[in-house]
């Protein structure tokens, strides 16, 4: 399978299948203390026991995606991520993934904007064969110049499938290289082809100098483990690694947007796509604390399963929608966007899409959630954040992302209290202050012709007629 940034979604399907023989009882997973620990080289230690299967997971979080990255190298953070499994001073190209396999484990990477993690699952009595292979990488890869050749084709393939041969996915791209005007948020993490045409090994050793070091990453461990065991298995091949230099990137941060953005994108594609986004604080940045959790609430509200109002009003009610949506991260290193995305039903224009949509967003302006609505919402969101720590994997997930950008690991056990806390006028006053006409950038797929399509037209026309759909 390739790595790339969906990585995670694959492994946590993975760990909850593993975690399935398990008796699920969220409670007892979120009660359990996190143990921390930091080595004298910097390399921040989390443990969290979780006996209810003889499994562990461990993590490693580098601060580095590509939100660090700068014109000219984008893209750097993933291809170096590929070429972590291509072999260090000790190990032959490859060998880190057979040793995993061999001791009945699965790993795999992701590479996102604001973090780089590399991660296992195995048998917890396995645990030290992952601390002995991440340490050996962490400090002494080799780069081998014929390795990189070859992936950084990997990588380029990898983003024509991934991004130029899909239409939404391209659209999402052009949107938040219009939308952000300074934020680093603007690049692709995959890169620019241009930059991916130009990147040399030269560049990954920099970076990977620059960055790769115990005291810029995290370790993490959830599983069926004794803390003070792992401690020890950490400084004893972790410990004797080098630090790195204290670095700290820039802020970069996105100055005030004064008016609409438009954007209209043309690509092969069987139906219209519409993305519309509003610049939002985080967690990390929010002048007022509740403002991120009541930000997504509202995503709630709209896009919070079957009963949300996207689903029951404009998909199945109006049937203006073939399919709707809305995201918000609160977790982020930098400020980002509250997105709404849809696909308008067959016969049905973009421009009516786009006015339903924006109708849903001027009523929570306009008329406050009914307490019932927003209780049924916060049972459902608040049930789905409980089970999704019943993974092991998910939650040292949640622990390394809140860590490395900077919220620290222990708002874990809090945000679950704070989106309980929300009130329908809260939801109301973040709607009015962020959801703004001045504030909001709109993309539009305009699909072309795919090729086969395309073809086919051009042959039936010299035949003398007839009609594509």
């Amino acid at each position: 399978m390739l790595r790339h940034r969906l990585a995670s979604l694959a492994a946590l399907l993975l760990a909850t299948a593993l975690d399935a023989s398990a008796a699920v009882d969220p409670a007892a997973a979120l009660s359990a203390p996190v143990h921390e620990r930091v080595l004298g080289n910097g390399l921040k230690v989390l443990v969290k026991p979780d006996d209810r299967a003889p499994i562990v997971t461990s993590q490693v979080w580098y601060k580095v995606g590509s939100s660090y990255e700068h014109g000219g190298i984008t893209g750097v953070s993933h291809a170096l991520e590929h070429m972590m499994f291509k072999g260090t001073e000790r190990l032959e190209p490859g060998e880190f993934s057979r040793i995993i396999a061999r001791n009945g484990g699965d790993e795999n990477a992701f590479t996102g904007r604001d973090y780089t993690a590399y991660f296992q699952t195995l048998a917890a009595d396995r645990l030290e064969v992952a601390f002995e292979l991440e340490a050996d990488r962490m400090r002494h890869l080799a780069l081998p110049a014929e390795e990189f050749a070859k992936e950084i084709e990997v990588v380029k393939e990898e983003r024509r499938l991934r991004t130029d041969d899909d239409p939404k996915a391209l659209t999402f791209e052009q949107f938040n290289a219009t939308a952000y005007a300074a934020s680093p948020y603007r690049n692709p993490i995959i890169g620019w082809p241009s930059d991916l045409d130009s990147m040399s090994v030269e560049t990954l050793r920099d970076w990977y100098r620059m960055w790769y070091a115990p005291n810029n990453a995290t370790l993490v461990v959830v599983g069926d483990v004794e803390p003070d065991a792992v401690f020890a298995l950490a400084e004893k091949h972790f410990g004797p690694l080098q630090p790195g230099p204290a670095l700290l990137p820039r802020p970069r941060q996105e100055p005030p947007q004064h008016g609409e953005k438009r954007l209209r994108v043309s690509a092969p594609a069987k139906e219209p796509y519409l993305l519309m986004g509003w610049k939002t604080p985080a967690l990390r940045d929010a002048e007022t604390p509740w403002e991120p959790y009541a930000l997504e609430m509202l995503v709630s509200v709209l896009d919070g399963g079957d009963s949300s109002r996207f689903s029951r009003e404009l998909v199945r009610e109006q049937r203006v929608a073939a399919s709707a949506g809305a995201s918000y991260n609160a977790f982020s290193r930098l400020s980002g966007m509250l997105v709404i995305d849809g696909t308008p039903a067959k016969g049905k224009s973009i421009e009516t899409l786009e006015q339903a949509l924006l109708a849903q967003v001027e009523r929570l302006k306009t008329e406050p959630v009914s307490e019932q609505e927003l209780s049924r919402i916060r049972r459902q969101l608040i049930a789905g954040k409980v089970y999704e720590r019943d993974s092991v994997f998910y939650q040292a997930m949640l622990l390394g992302q809140f860590e490395t950008v900077g919220l620290g690991w222990e708002l874990v056990d809090q945000y679950v209290d704070r989106l309980s806390e929300v009130t329908p006028e809260q939801i109301q006053t973040v709607a009015n202050r962020y959801l703004t006409t001045e504030n909001r950038s709109v993309a539009r797929l305009e699909p072309e012709p795919i090729a086969d399509d395309a073809a086919q037209a051009a042959t039936l026309s010299q035949l003398g007629g007839g009609h594509v759909h």
